[in-house]
Parts: structure tokens; C-alpha cells; sequence
């Protein structure tokens, strides 16, 4: 016996309007939506660890740090990024962004490999992009790939 179901995409206007009213975050992709995994206590340390030690550091200049409920659009694609720094003027109504010039990805095992590989690539599309970075949460490593003339190159910190 099969079961056949009609997939119906949904305009990035629909997905904006949802996203309003909806209590969960949903990322879009391509007219389809797919619900957001909650994070754990370990997940929420680092992000807010990072965010303060980003915090610190762009003190005094123009660049905001952005934490999990800011999504960025790349063409037909919304993510909502752990850490996302945009630099410059920010509309403060957005409900995403497009210019960020960071976004950290704290590694989770149901997310890694979408992190690594589909999230990866997509951002590394965006001309504003200087770093792509992922933070695991079970070991002290740390990537960073990082925009260089004539492409990308990755920097690994850890144990």
C-alpha cells in the first residue's frame, strides 16, 4: 500500500506572516518549512558566553550581535543563526537580516550535519559574509571559515 500527499510550497510572504503569530521558530527553505529543535541548557551557555565575549569586543564600533531569534535571508532561504553580527545601519523593525558579516552555529547532533555542510554553503553565498563559524558542544574545538581572496579557507581552534 502507498500513500501519495500533495506537497504545497508556501510564498516567503505566507512563512513572514506565520512566523508572527507562530510560538515556534521554523526555517524556510525554498517554499517549505521546517520546525526548529529546541536547544539544551549546554547549547544556551555557550551562545550566551559567546555573545558576551562578541559584546566586549565590538564595544565602540558600528556591528550588533544578533542571538537565535533574528533569521537571515539568503535568496529563498531563512535560517535562524545561533550568534549573526551585521555591521553598519540596522533597521530596527527587521524581521531579518541580510548583510550579517559573522554567523555562529553551535553544533548540536541533530543539527551538525545540516550546520556543516547545507548552512554552510548557503551563507558562504552571501557577499557580506567574512566568517562562518561552528562551536561544538561536546569538546573544546572551534572552526572558523573564514573568507580569503580567492575563496574560503578553515582554521580549527581546540584540544
Amino acid at each position: 500500500m502507498s500513500v501519495k500527499t500533495k506537497l504545497h510550497p508556501i510564498s516567503v510572504e505566507e512563512y513572514l506572516e506565520g512566523e508572527q503569530r507562530s510560538d515556534i521558530r521554523h526555517e524556510y527553505i525554498s517554499g517549505h518549512v521546517y520546525a526548529m529543535v529546541g536547544a539544551t541548557a549546554r547549547h544556551n551557555l555557550i551562545a550566551s558566553h559567546l555573545h558576551v565575549a562578541l559584546g566586549s569586543h565590538l564595544r565602540n564600533s558600528p556591528c550588533r550581535i544578533f542571538q537565535s531569534d533574528m533569521k537571515v535571508r539568503i535568496d529563498d532561504i531563512f535560517y535562524y543563526p545561533d550568534l549573526m553580527v551585521t555591521c553598519g545601519n540596522v533597521d530596527l523593525t527587521a524581521l531579518y537580516l541580510t548583510n550579517p558579516v559573522l554567523i555562529i552555529e553551535i553544533l548540536s547532533e541533530s543539527t551538525e550535519h545540516i550546520d556543516r555542510r547545507e548552512k554552510r554553503l548557503a551563507c558562504q553565498g552571501l557577499e557580506s559574509l567574512k566568517e562562518y563559524v561552528l562551536a561544538a558542544q561536546d569538546k573544546m574545538e572551534i572552526e572558523v571559515y573564514r573568507r580569503v581572496p580567492d575563496g574560503w579557507e578553515i582554521e580549527r581552534f581546540g584540544k
